[in-house]
């Protein structure tokens, strides 16, 4: 009888804390949504943070969004297992510093901006693709499209498709060209003199 007890609250301490782990599970589109919003907050504030400011504003929502690392090494490809743990970690830190700064830079000002939702789409590798346009007063919209992986218990973007150019796919081409070309070190000064013209502008 004991032992009966004992398995049925064990079995149900089990299925409250599955249930309340789902329950607490953000979705693709709650990531989406909240990192949206967390940029348009800066775009208003624009002006007054300046570059530095909204970076610093910025640089933990894209961390906790995107995945930065997974992102770095799709973008220099097969060259990735060619470098030393060292240069990858290096790697990781600029391209960091340089995905924060294109948002700090590209997301500077607000003249009435919204984002929202299309659709979401299921991809065939177990990934999600949110689909949402941003709104711009008097102009056309700008189709943002989302593709998401899970990592670990969170959804992250990896790639973002503006107007139906890839994101990932420019930086690929653009940098694995360097990497090939004139090596490392190169394709760090080239990141970090791109880092340097968005604080500039």
């Amino acid at each position: 009888m004991v032992r009966k007890i004992y398995l049925s609250l064990s079995f149900l301490v089990l299925f409250l804390t599955t249930s309340f782990a789902l329950a607490e599970e953000i979705s693709a589109k709650q990531v989406v949504e909240s990192f949206q919003g967390q940029l348009i907050e800066v775009m208003k504030a624009g002006k007054e943070l300046g570059f530095q400011g909204r970076y610093d504003k910025l640089d933990q929502a894209v961390k906790n969004s995107h995945d930065l690392p997974k992102i770095a090494r799709i973008v220099v490809g097969k060259q990735w297992e060619t470098l030393t743990a060292e240069q990858q970690a290096k790697l990781e830190t600029v391209f960091t510093q340089l995905s924060v700064s294109a948002y700090a830079h590209n997301f500077k000002d607000f003249s009435g901006e919204s984002f929202t939702f299309v659709s979401e789409e299921e991809t065939g590798r177990g990934g999600v693709v949110i689909h949402t346009n941003l709104n711009i007063p008097g102009e056309k919209a700008i189709k943002f499209d989302y593709m998401m992986k899970k990592k670990d218990d969170s959804w992250q973007i990896i790639n973002i498709i503006a107007d139906g150019v890839s994101d990932l796919a420019l930086k690929r081409s653009d940098y694995t060209s360097v990497l090939n070309r004139d090596g490392f070190d190169a394709l760090i000064t080239k990141i970090n003199e791109k880092i340097e013209s968005y604080a500039k502008q």
